[in-house]
């Protein structure tokens, strides 16, 4: 029997935490070469092995990236999000030099699933659109696998978020040119997940108020959920018309004061990692003031997206991944930016102001179908947030990674990638 190919992998910036480390680890075990790129001092925290700091400009690093993975003899790209500046410089080197480019992400359907994507994810995706594809794919394709729940903790979470940013700002002058991807720099951000601490009871009681004032009257007060996403979330800044969450919220608001029908309710909800630097409470209510829907608008920093779901009549987003959480409970979704789900007959792809007399439900065996695929392309079952979600992780990626390259994207694709470019 022919011995399976020995690749050499070179890992970039990972999630927080020790799961990049764990994964080139395990391929290492396996007979693999593997290398790493640190960036910044919260990337050594988080690849204690042996690993080469790049501590040049971002002006400098396609000229470095290019000459390490020629040097080294590279063939596999892995990093997590493909639009940091210098992911998406290496991205394109890469691609230049014939690399596979394995791109991590966030799960397109969650919970239980970490996106891991060859050539690129989101608004990147080399996934087709086409409704008529993804049922003949999923056709092909047995029932989707069951799993039990993939536990997860948020305090782990913050904890790994702060460390990696307390390592980034202590070891600074070991890279004195590295500025983060993030809006803010660590001390800032820091200082927002302080404040979000301090903050975090009273908020709590009062989206309980808010919850117990809007929710029993559901059934005569139709209500529709407009989830929040980070300012820092490329989703928005580059695959959205919008550039920042502030202006996606004024857009849905002054839409929902247009159109929407005059019983209905709109409830916006914070998201979880946000760290307390917007004052999201404060917009919300000024914008609902300025488009005369004050009393119809509401406003949670905290509440189950998964309890809250199934009574709403419909949920508008820029691109969040709560709209598959949605669309698992058959609520009717409108998107504002590119999404992975954004698919004729699952979403509603047309102007917002229509959507809110009349949201349309989602076709659930088109969606099933959808679903179906990207469990099998460009999901892996596992989480970032406990030890048996990233020992899942790490079982359950290696197999992506080694298997032979995917299938170029549909020509449909590219277009609407070069479109959203």
């Amino acid at each position: 029997m022919t011995a399976p190919e020995q690749r050499r992998f070179l890992f970039l910036q990972g999630p927080h935490g020790s799961y990049f480390a764990r994964l080139g680890g395990a391929l290492s075990a396996l007979g693999h070469s593997v290398f790493r790129i640190n960036l910044c001092g919260g990337d050594r925290l988080d690849w204690p092995s042996a690993a080469v700091d790049y501590r040049g400009t971002l002006r400098n690093w396609p000229v470095f990236f290019d000459d390490f993975i020629v040097d080294h003899g590279i063939t596999d790209v892995v990093l997590f999000g493909d639009c940091r500046p210098h992911h998406s410089s290496a991205h394109g080197m890469a691609k230049v030099r014939g690399l596979r480019v394995h791109v991590l992400e966030e799960g397109y359907i969650r919970p239980d699933y970490v996106t891991l994507e060859e050539g690129g994810v989101n608004g990147h995706s080399r996934m087709s659109r086409d409704p008529l594809w993804f049922r003949a794919e999923a056709r092909r394709l047995p029932p989707e696998p069951e799993h039990d729940p993939v536990p997860s903790s948020f305090r782990r979470r913050a904890e790994e978020t702060i460390s990696h940013l307390l390592a980034t700002m202590l070891l600074t002058p070991a890279y004195p040119f590295y500025r983060t991807h993030r809006p803010h720099n660590p001390l800032v951000e820091a200082a927002g997940w302080g404040l979000w601490a301090a903050n975090n009871k009273r908020e709590r009681k009062l989206s309980r108020r808010t919850l117990e004032q809007v929710l029993p009257e559901w059934e005569d007060h139709p209500i529709f959920l407009a989830p929040l996403q980070l300012n820092s979330d490329y989703q928005l800044r580059v695959h959205s018309p919008f550039g920042d969450m502030r202006a996606a919220l004024r857009f849905i608001i002054k839409s929902f004061a247009r159109g929407a029908p005059s019983g209905s309710r709109l409830l916006v909800k914070r998201h979880p990692l946000d760290n307390g630097l917007v004052p999201w409470r404060r917009i919300t209510r000024n914008l609902a003031r300025h488009y005369g829907v004050e009393d119809r608008v509401f406003y949670i920093s905290d509440g189950d997206i998964a309890m809250l779901l199934p009574i709403m009549v419909g949920a508008v987003m820029v691109n969040s991944t709560v709209g598959t959480l949605a669309l698992n409970h058959g609520v009717p979704v409108a998107v504002l930016g590119h999404a992975v789900y954004d698919v004729d007959g699952v979403v509603h792809r047309g102007a917002l102001d229509d959507f809110w007399p009349n949201p349309p439900q989602p076709d659930a065996d088109l969606w099933a179908a959808v679903r179906r695929v990207f469990v099998d392309r460009s999901l892996v079952h596992g989480g970032f947030l406990s030890e048996e979600g990233l020992a899942m992780l790490v079982e359950n990626a290696i197999p992506r990674l080694t298997a032979p390259e995917m299938s170029p994207a549909s020509a449909d694709n590219v277009t609407r990638i070069a479109h959203w470019r």
